[in-house]
């Protein structure tokens, strides 16, 4: 009964308490946790303390660096007695090209400050100028003379000779005889006083009066006439075409007596020919 009782009295006490050994144990680490961020924070403390000090003594610095050159900047700006020197004057207006400006002080013996400033760029250069030369140009025509004049009767009307000197002019008196041609002649050599060569063409309506010596006679009061206005034109004398049935039908046209287009070609080619030999 003892035994049983004892057992029943050990089976109704209390089982051993291990869990405030681990809450100790547990405890005892935070403790030491603790102490650790403490330390941290000490040491945060610590350096920013020393931050703070240091900004301001950068802060004090910088503020005296500042009163120091807006001093020199004053005296500078004020001219005295003694040092000569050139103010500086800033518009207060925005610049749109601004210029560097520096202040070099020069010795007393070599005069007083100098403004210095930067060159300019070069601008472009001017264009050349070119002389115009102040002149006629008309004067050239007055020196030079045209090629040739043609005068004559309707055997002409279409001749077109080209000249690489000058103009050719071409004057066609329409049943005109050799006397004919001389009366015209003396107004049209009159008129232009610059012409080089004269060619005459006419006879055609005068070989129908079979008059040969009179012919001759007329010929050469024509050339005269020429020579007296114009003594150093060259002449040249086209005589008359040879008649429908002595020459080839296709340079004549049905009348018989004027050249067509190709007989004209063919006269003008003879006639340019003439002109353009020495």
């Amino acid at each position: 009964m003892r035994s049983s009782s004892a057992i029943l009295e050990f089976m109704s006490m209390d089982p051993p308490i291990f869990r405030s050994d681990e809450d100790s144990l547990e405890l005892h680490m935070v403790r030491l946790e603790l102490e650790d961020v403490e330390k941290q924070i000490r040491g945060l403390l610590d350096k920013q303390a020393q931050l703070l000090e240091r900004q301001t003594a950068l802060e004090t610095s910088c503020a005296s660096a500042h009163i120091s050159k807006v001093s020199t900047q004053r005296g500078i700006s004020t001219p005295s007695p003694s040092t000569p020197c050139v103010s500086l004057c800033r518009d207060r207006a925005p610049r749109t090209f601004p210029a560097v400006v520096s202040i070099t002080l020069a010795p007393t013996h070599l005069g007083p400050w100098v403004n210095q400033r930067r060159k300019a760029r070069a601008g472009p250069s001017p264009p050349p100028v070119f002389e115009i030369p102040t002149r006629n140009r008309f004067a050239p025509l007055r020196q030079t003379r045209p090629n040739a004049v043609i005068v004559g009767d309707s055997i002409v009307r279409n001749v077109r000779v080209a000249s690489s000197k000058g103009k050719v002019r071409t004057h066609c008196f329409s049943g005109a005889c050799v006397l004919d041609v001389a009366a015209q002649v003396s107004g049209i050599l009159k008129k232009d006083w610059r012409i080089g060569a004269v060619v005459l063409h006419a006879g055609t309506n005068d070989t129908r009066l079979r008059q040969t010596e009179v012919l001759k006679r007329d010929f050469s009061s024509l050339i005269e006439t020429v020579r007296g206005r114009s003594p150093t034109a060259k002449i040249i004398v086209s005589g008359p075409l040879p008649t429908y049935r002595r020459g080839a039908e296709k340079l004549f046209r049905p009348d018989g007596l004027h050249p067509s287009s190709l007989g004209v070609e063919l006269l003008s080619d003879n006639i340019s020919k003439a002109l353009h030999s020495k």
